[in-house]
């Protein structure tokens, strides 16, 4: 194996941190642009991911393992809903308190399609679970519209809270992610998830399998958007996936592979699955570069 790979995956596995990862330990840019790279032609060469953006880093060794246009602001699409959720948590806001679906949080065009009628009555937590687990749209805007000062407070801090968390790049105007106006970077959501990972409410609701609500007269069930969460090699801590067509395919998630809690951003992918596929390959990646290392580390002993 080459010396300076061999050198690089041995900070990787050996040198794990005292402590948690805080924001300010978030790799900078310039240490992003110094992300490890592998040789092309050797069979730990980088992952072919097809997402044009993607950010993945190993907080237990606060390592930046891939990079790819980490520090470009862009459309998140329903992303965005971690945010909303966030500032909704740190309002204190009741969980139970009842919350009505109206006129108000109907949107138009594409994407915005929702079974929640107007007239709807659902607790607070119920919305922010299907905010997050199935991304409805109208259970955000209500979120939103009923956090202490309407819509337009909750923006204002959901971009307070950016700054705090550190997001550089990231601005929003709504809180469900339907407008292309909601942007940031691979590396300002990696700060957003290892936030949100903080919460235990958005943990839960966000790595739910299915989730059931009464509307009307009738029980309707709900999925999760992301097909990972049901799957049983994989531990999600948190995730979100977003679609708008300006956004492409979009997923985030903090997950644990090979005891490694990892933070996988993976922004405009292009066709149904291929966010999945990306985050599939990264884990495929990771696993097999591990698995040279203790290899090579046996044989030299």
């Amino acid at each position: 194996m080459n010396k300076g790979l061999f050198f690089r995956l041995a900070v990787l596995i050996c040198l794990p941190l005292a402590a948690a990862v805080s924001r300010a330990d978030i790799p900078s840019g310039r240490a992003i642009q110094a992300h490890i790279k592998y040789s092309q032609r050797s069979a730990l060469a980088e992952p072919l991911l097809r997402s044009s953006a993607a950010l993945v880093i190993d907080t237990t060794h606060s390592s930046v393992l891939y990079s790819r246009r980490a520090s470009v602001a862009m459309p998140i699409a329903s992303i965005t809903k971690l945010m909303t959720a966030l500032v909704v948590m740190d309002a204190g806001q009741s969980l139970d308190e009842t919350l009505e679906i109206t006129t108000d949080d109907r949107s138009s065009g594409k994407g915005a399609f929702s079974r929640l009628l107007p007239g709807t009555h659902l607790t607070r937590g119920s919305l922010m679970h299907l905010a997050l687990m199935s991304s409805e749209n109208r259970a955000a805007h209500a979120l939103g519209r009923n956090y202490p000062g309407g819509v337009a407070a909750c923006v204002a801090a959901m971009n307070a809270k950016a700054r705090e968390l550190g997001m550089s790049n990231a601005h929003f105007v709504e809180p469900t992610g339907l407008s292309d106006e909601n942007v940031a970077s691979p590396e300002d959501l990696s700060k957003l998830v290892m936030a949100a990972a903080k919460v235990p409410a958005i943990r839960d609701y966000s790595t739910d399998g299915g989730f059931s609500v009464q509307i009307g007269r009738r029980m309707v069930n709900f999925r999760n958007t992301d097909s990972l969460v049901s799957s049983p090699d994989w531990n999600i801590v948190v995730q979100k996936t977003g679609y708008i067509s300006e956004a492409g395919r979009c997923l985030v998630m903090q997950t644990v592979i090979e005891d490694r809690t990892v933070v996988i951003v993976l922004l405009n992918s292009f066709g149904k699955h291929t966010r999945v596929a990306d985050a599939r390959r990264v884990r495929r990646w990771m696993e097999a570069t591990l698995l040279a290392h203790e290899g090579t580390r046996a044989t030299s002993t």
